[in-house]
């Protein structure tokens, strides 16, 4: 059995051994791909639309990460809750089976995504309870 030595933490060995790729970045848990259904051309299509869509999920929330890691206290916890609606959100499209689906509500993404997270109920709740916090 070896002998374990106990070295120190400190920041500049945890910092070490994140850039020796020893810490994984934190980002939205992998969704599973769901079987679509349409015709081998819809599918086809709506595979290359998927893909850009989570694509576009991965961008808003790296986005929402790096707010967050800029932020202390309520204002990172709100963040973070935010990311959580994301990835919930995240789930329910890309778990959508039909081809279809992508096809007629996903071929023009432009800000699909940040306005889905805008019209979220919880959303507008930590929304409105920002500028009593800001005071």
């Amino acid at each position: 059995m070896a002998k374990r030595t106990n070295t120190p933490i400190d920041k500049k060995n945890i910092e070490a051994w994140e850039g020796e790729g020893g810490a994984v970045t934190v980002a939205s848990p992998p969704v599973p791909a769901a079987s679509l259904s349409g015709s081998e051309a819809q599918v086809e299509w709506a595979e290359r639309i998927r893909s850009q869509v989570s694509t576009e999920f991965d961008r808003v929330a790296a986005a929402f990460r790096d707010v967050a890691a800029k932020q202390s206290g309520s204002e990172r916890t709100s963040t973070e809750a935010i990311l959580a609606i994301l990835d919930e959100k995240r789930a329910e499209v890309l778990g959508k089976q039909e081809a279809g689906y992508f096809i007629h509500n996903w071929q023009e993404i432009g800000d699909q995504v940040r306005q889905m997270i805008f019209r979220d109920t919880r959303y507008q709740a930590i929304k409105s309870t920002r500028p009593a916090r800001r005071r």
